[in-house]
Order: structure tokens, then C-alpha cells, then sequence
């Protein structure tokens, strides 16, 4: 396993950024849809020592909520973006599946003065109406299984992984939804069964599986194993919180209540051979990016790569 980073582009400034903080493969986001522009930006970050070996794909609202006949023409548009990957030596995509997207509410602030994205359910307004409706669990597992259905296939003929992230964050219901993740455990073996496929998978985000559980320092590792050793993890966000389910801060990785050091260890153990990156990082008044590139070229996001980076030397040295 080795670090790795999203949200970040291929510019000259952005690509020497990460070669500088020892970063040399990356999720980017070209245009799925435009094969030349994909290979262009690989060519572009191969030579600069980096591998762009996956991308974040949009992901059209008529599938989530089902929104006939749009929903078929979107998923012919995304089969086209797989042989699109294929063809470009991609070695995966990433996707989000839900219909209420992330939730936060108000910042709150911890070390030198960091600014923490937070979620507080006693101050979220969770009556607010969602454009989706309501939807139950079955619901939504049922329009899963329609587009895994149509896109498995596709990924498996030009060897494609598609990678499933976390709704964010768990919960039992939000503005409507019944969150697929939630049971935390259940949920993710559920989607993980709904195709026989070593190319379905997910895009594990250590945080948002944290979010949801009651006692995540105790319950996360063994979620970890589960997955990780039955090869369905194609991607991790090496990120960490305090608190759990319904009240809970991100908070950077060395002082949350996930050990993840334990969490680095058991993804060595069980032989996971792809990248550990950065989520998201905390912010703070002086850590502000050039002009031009992204967010992510800033000092939170160099912290978390120089720690992850430890973490790979200190489990492959156990």
C-alpha cells in the first residue's frame, strides 16, 4: 500500500506539491466522458512521478432516486465512462450512491486553533424535505442492484473497479432517507454482496464508518478486517474523528478515538495493495492555497501525507 490523494489536479504547482510531500499516485477528476482528456492528464502526471490510477466520477441524481427513463441514459452514459477507464489503463472509478448527499452541521474548533467539520444531530434539522421523499432501506438497496446490474458487467469486461463511498454520515434516517450504511456493519456487507464481482467495492472511508458506530475505537478495526480481507476495498481515506453516531468532529489523525495505527496495521496484515489518502483535513486562518490550484495544497492536507506515509513505514517494519 502506498499514499495516495483526491481533489488534487495536474497542474505543474499541484503535481510538484505532491512529489514534494511524497506523494506519487492520485484520484484526479478529468472528464470521464472525454478519453483523450484523461489520457492526456495521465500522461501529464506520469511524467511528473506521479500515477493517476483512478478518478471521481459525477454521479447523475436520476439513479439514486430512480428518475425513469433518465435513469437508463445516465447508466449507458457511465458504461461509456467505464470503457472510457479501460481504455485510458485506469485502474478504477470512485462514486458516490445516495440521495441526501453530505451532512454537517456548524464548525467547531479544537487544536491551534483548527477548525473542525461537525455534525450534530440535536441541531440538524432533519424535518426538512428532501426532493427524493422518503425512501426505505430496501428501497434504496433495490435501486443499488439496478445499477449494479447494468455497470458490473461493463467494469469486469474492461477490468474497471468501482469503487462505492460511504453516504455521509451514517444514520438511521436523514431528511427522509434510511441510510444503506447504517447498521454500520450490516449495511456495508449487504452492498457489498449485491454482486459477485472482484470489481465491486468500495471507497472506504474509515471516518464515515467511524461516524456512524457508538464506540468506533472498538468496533472499527474488525469492520476493517472484514472488509479488507475479502479484497473489497479498492481505495481508503485515512481519516479520523472523535466521537460516533450522531455527534461527532473530524479532527486530525494522530488525536482522534480511532487508533490508526491499528487500522494502517490490519490493512498490511490483510495484504491491501492500493492507496491510503487524506479525506479531508481541518482548517485554520494561515493555511490558505496558491491561487489557481486546489484547497488541498495547503498544510493540512502535507501534515496528513507525511503521517500516512510513517504509518506505511512503521507497519512494513513490524
Amino acid at each position: 500500500m502506498y499514499v495516495g490523494v483526491q481533489g488534487i489536479g495536474t497542474s505543474k504547482m499541484e503535481l510538484e506539491f505532491l512529489r514534494r510531500h511524497g506523494v506519487t499516485h492520485m484520484d484526479s477528476d478529468p472528464d470521464p466522458g472525454n478519453l483523450d482528456e484523461i489520457v492526456r492528464e495521465r500522461e501529464t502526471a506520469t511524467a511528473a512521478g506521479v500515477d493517476l490510477e483512478m478518478i471521481h466520477i459525477p454521479f447523475a441524481e436520476s439513479i439514486p432516486l430512480a428518475l425513469d427513463p433518465q435513469r437508463d441514459r445516465d447508466i449507458d452514459t457511465m458504461c461509456g465512462w467505464i470503457e472510457n477507464a479501460g481504455k485510458a489503463g485506469l485502474r478504477g472509478l470512485n462514486y458516490n450512491f445516495s440521495t441526501v448527499g453530505y451532512q454537517r452541521t456548524e464548525t467547531r474548533y479544537g487544536r491551534g486553533g483548527s477548525g473542525y467539520s461537525s455534525f450534530e444531530f440535536s441541531k440538524y434539522d432533519n424535518d426538512e424535505p428532501h426532493k427524493g421523499g422518503s425512501v426505505d432501506r430496501d428501497e434504496i438497496f433495490a435501486r443499488i442492484s439496478y445499477f449494479l446490474e447494468r455497470v458490473i458487467p461493463v467494469a469486469e469486461e474492461h477490468k474497471v473497479q468501482m469503487a462505492c463511498h460511504l453516504p455521509d454520515p451514517p444514520a438511521p434516517v436523514l431528511r427522509g432517507e434510511e441510510r444503506w450504511n447504517f447498521p454500520v456493519f450490516e449495511g456495508l456487507k449487504r452492498f457489498s454482496e449485491l454482486a459477485d464481482s472482484p470489481y465491486h467495492g468500495f471507497n472506504f472511508c474509515c471516518g464515515v464508518a467511524a461516524e456512524g458506530l457508538e464506540k468506533p475505537g472498538e468496533e472499527l478495526p474488525e469492520i476493517v478486517e472484514y472488509f479488507s480481507s475479502r479484497k473489497k476495498i479498492f481505495n481508503v481515506h485515512f481519516r479520523n474523528i472523535r466521537g460516533g453516531l450522531n455527534d461527532f468532529v473530524e479532527v486530525w489523525p494522530d488525536e482522534g478515538d480511532v487508533d490508526m495505527f491499528t487500522l494502517a496495521k490490519i490493512f498490511h496484515r490483510t495484504g491491501y495493495p492500493y492507496m491510503l489518502m487524506p479525506d479531508h483535513a481541518p482548517s485554520h486562518p494561515d493555511d490558505r492555497h496558491p491561487e489557481g490550484v486546489s484547497v488541498r495544497v495547503s498544510q493540512g492536507w502535507a501534515f496528513q501525507f507525511g503521517y500516512i506515509i510513517a504509518m506505511i513505514r512503521a507497519v512494513s517494519d513490524e
